[in-house]
């Protein structure tokens, strides 16, 4: 049976993620997996993802690739895709969400609130830093790019005090180690889609080649996975924010109890903040797991209604 071509970025983290899929797909259909690197834009440019435009970078080329047919399917982390759909392809399988929250991995293994004020917390996030920036503990943000491996090394070499990166990178590297704190949502609400995969292919609707490739990815799928990232990249969409602005939110399953006559239900917080920290519109919401979706758009819908349109065009000026 020929391998399935798996396409991915060739970092470390992408590399360790995409593995993992494959390791995955192989156990459900016994059907080898061969990885195949392919470069994005986000890869080869030491700019800001925010002036590159911040959606879609690490992704178009992965996709460009899915479509030309070099590769039968790719895997993005889930924070990194547009809101919107990409013709021609689906997402097949959502796997289960590693822990979505952010990690400080600081000098001297210093949690946040012992950093003293002036110390310097290395992000390549506007969302990062926007909240940092708003729990006024004084510290100066540096905006730094690189990959894991670099950007630990500031705080090692001393030229930071302390990085903040997505924990489920961290563990996916078996780094997690090296973490001081985990943070509390409380303080830092997460990227939408933060610590989830994507495995995506071709859409078999429009591609009948591609049936069996999507089959062989479904069994990954994991739902509640699923619905709480959609909740959150529904709210993204409604917001038409892109995946670098400085908006935070977290899905979160509640399962209900059928003997009781309880459904299952998806607790959403969000917030959306100005880039100095000094105003943010923070609101939550709860409703049926099946309605997502629909959770997404109508939490979106109310913080644009208190402010949320404001603080973003502020930051798109």
């Amino acid at each position: 049976m020929i391998a399935l071509r798996l396409g991915t970025r060739a970092s470390k983290l992408a590399t360790s993620q995409s593995q993992w899929v494959a390791d995955r797909v192989t156990e459900l259909t016994g059907r080898q997996v061969e990885l195949v690197h392919i470069t994005t834009d986000g890869d080869v440019s030491t700019a800001p993802l925010a002036s590159m435009g911040g959606v879609g970078v690490f992704v178009s080329a992965l996709r460009e690739a899915l479509l030309a047919g070099e590769i039968d399917f790719a895997v993005h982390s889930l924070k990194d895709l547009p809101t919107a759909d990409a013709a021609g392809l689906v997402i097949a399988a959502v796997p289960q969400r590693e822990d979505p929250r952010d990690a400080l991995v600081a000098r001297d293994g210093l949690v946040l609130g012992e950093l003293p004020s002036g110390s310097k917390i290395g992000t390549g996030s506007p969302r990062r830093a926007a909240q940092l920036r708003a729990l006024g503990l004084g510290h100066e943000i540096v905006e730094i790019r690189g990959n894991v491996d670099t950007r630990l090394r500031k705080v090692t070499d001393g030229e930071l005090d302390a990085v903040v990166l997505a924990r489920a990178g961290l563990v996916r590297l078996g780094r997690a180690d090296e973490i001081t704190e985990t943070l509390d949502p409380i303080q830092m609400l997460p990227a939408p889609g933060q610590g989830a995969l994507a495995v995506e292919c071709r859409d078999p609707d429009t591609d009948p080649a591609a049936a069996d490739v999507f089959a062989a990815l479904r069994g990954l799928d994991d739902p509640w996975t699923r619905a709480a990232v959609a909740a959150e990249r529904a709210l993204l969409a409604t917001l038409e924010a892109g995946c670098s602005a400085p908006v935070g939110a977290l899905g979160e399953p509640v399962e209900g109890d059928p003997e009781a006559g309880e459904e299952d239900e998806l607790y959403l917080r969000a917030t959306v903040l100005a880039t100095d920290g000094t105003a943010a519109v923070r609101q939550s919401m709860t409703g049926p797991l099946v309605e997502a979706e629909m959770i997404g758009r109508k939490l979106a819908a109310e913080m644009l209604a208190d402010g949320a349109d404001l603080l973003m065009q502020e930051e798109s000026a």
